[in-house]
């Protein structure tokens, strides 16, 4: 049985064990692993109530971006100034396989054991609402343990970026010289929910190409954003040798900065009420999933619709009928 006052306590104190449990605690499917999961999240909301809130960052970027080496330095340099640093992985993948991927630690080496940084990689779980409903209450837990600063990495493209944006305060994306991504961000709708936009590898040969990406990316921005709103600076740096790493730093403390207490506060607010509705979505699917009802006709409406006897709408409607039934 979970000790949840014991989870508290350890958590209140920095213990790791303690934070590791009690993420895996919100991570779990088991109805009443998810009771002990509220009943934590609550006592740690009411011990935070008035506490200095965290700098929450989402970071995001194509695949090779080197988001690792990146994380790894700016989290070691906010370490070095007297931060506690918790990172998280969003990986969609495990909405697939149902795994997590263990690799980050492996790639973040220095930072992994630091004693002032916490490195989580992604829950398993059976949706991506699965994943943010976990991985938001991960951050929940790693604010009531004193990590100031919470980075929240995606390591897939695509609906997962708007994901981890609607969790975090600043949403970071990083991208390559010579990618084309100045367009296809465009396209994806990345570059309309980043905050600040960085070109990495920008280092030896590869730097002055990196500053051009950088001016023609601040162009095709224009083309986003209006007049009066935040516009996303557009820096160059590079993971691997720690160059402008801090200034990339400043930019993302001159967005919050930007948005204010009461602008920061609205946003949060506005995040919970998304999060709730996404909670009330989950354990819908929950209680779908483990209906009788459904249970009973499951077999029969899934053979139907591969055999191409029934309509995906009316097999819908049947599973629907089957679990208000009754």
């Amino acid at each position: 049985m979970v000790d949840v006052a014991g989870l508290v306590a350890g958590i209140r104190e920095g213990r790791r064990a303690a934070v590791s449990q009690a993420i895996t605690l919100v991570e779990s499917h088991k109805p009443e692993h998810r009771a002990l999961a509220r009943e934590l999240l609550a006592e740690l909301a009411e011990l935070q109530a008035g506490a200095p809130q965290a700098v929450r960052v989402g970071i995001s970027g194509v695949p090779g971006v080197g988001k690792s080496t990146f994380i790894e330095s700016l989290g070691s340099r906010l370490t070095a100034a007297g931060h506690r640093v918790g990172v998280l992985a969003v990986d969609p993948s495990s909405v697939r396989t149902g795994g997590s991927v263990l690799g980050d630690k492996t790639r973040m080496a220095r930072l992994a054991t630091d004693q002032r940084a916490y490195i989580r990689p992604s829950p398993s779980a059976g949706t991506l609402g699965g994943v943010a409903r976990a991985t938001f209450q991960a951050i929940s837990v790693l604010e009531a343990a004193s990590y100031d600063v919470v980075l929240v990495e995606t390591v897939g493209v695509g609906q997962s970026e708007v994901t981890v944006a609607g969790m975090v305060d600043t949403f970071l994306f990083l991208t390559l010289a010579r990618t084309g991504d100045q367009l296809q961000g465009i396209k994806k709708g990345i570059l309309e929910i980043a905050d600040v936009i960085a070109v990495n590898k920008a280092d030896g040969d590869r730097e002055q190409e990196a500053r051009s990406a950088a001016r023609e990316l601040a162009g095709a921005l224009r083309l986003v954003h209006g007049k009066g709103e935040w516009a996303p600076p557009v820096v160059t740096c590079s993971g691997l040798t720690d160059v402008g790493v801090d200034d990339l730093w400043q930019r993302v403390l001159d967005h919050r900065d930007h948005l204010g207490e009461d602008g920061l506060a609205a946003k949060r607010a506005r995040q919970q009420l998304d999060f709730t509705w996404a909670l009330v979505r989950d354990e819908l699917a929950e209680r779908l999933r483990h209906s009788p009802g459904v249970a009973r006709v499951r077999d029969e409406v899934q053979a139907a619709v591969l055999a191409g006897e029934l309509p995906a709408t009316v097999a819908a409607d049947r599973i629907l009928e089957a679990y208000d039934g009754p």
